[in-house]
């Protein structure tokens, strides 16, 4: 896959049915249509984007962005094209995207569990800041809080972490 190639662009309505397969590949908890439809209709805070190559989405994140603070609400890859580094692609548009609306700090919440998405989040500058109890409804499982200060003059140079 030639990634200089990928697209990343504005959440669309028409998006969904493909955002709803890599939301229920991703997580065992998946966001319903209904609340996506939602997030781009009804919230002004919210900020959806999907990366699409060769006009097929290849993953989504999604934010809301309040005065200077961006809270990533989403953040999955389709499971065929994991490990190809398309995640960390992923979330630096993510933080580009958070400090062009203006955002100096973006937060996240993560299961305690998943190292591996831990691990992605270190990279970008994120460090844990506490703990939600009981926070994933489908076991009970506690999330970890991370934040990370944003670069936003590198951000907004383009200039790439990876």
């Amino acid at each position: 896959m030639d990634t200089d190639k990928l697209i990343y662009r504005a959440m669309t309505m028409p998006d969904i049915p493909a955002i709803l397969a890599i939301e229920h590949e991703a997580f065992t908890s998946p966001w319903s249509e209904e609340a996506f439809v939602n997030e781009l209709t009804n919230n002004m805070f919210a900020r959806y984007m999907v990366m699409e190559y060769r006009g097929e989405v290849l993953g989504y994140g999604g934010m809301w962005v309040i005065m200077d603070e961006a809270h990533i609400t989403n953040i999955a890859v389709r499971a065929d094209v994991r490990g190809m580094g398309l995640g960390n692609r992923l979330l630096e548009q993510l933080q580009r995207t958070a400090a062009f609306f203006g955002a100096a700090r973006m937060t996240l919440e993560v299961r305690v569990s998943n190292e591996l998405a831990q691990s992605l989040y270190r990279k970008f500058g994120f460090q844990p800041s506490g703990i939600r109890p009981r926070y994933y409804s489908d076991n009970n499982e506690d999330a970890l809080i991370m934040w990370a200060e944003l670069d936003v003059e590198r951000l907004k140079s383009g200039e790439r972490r990876y």
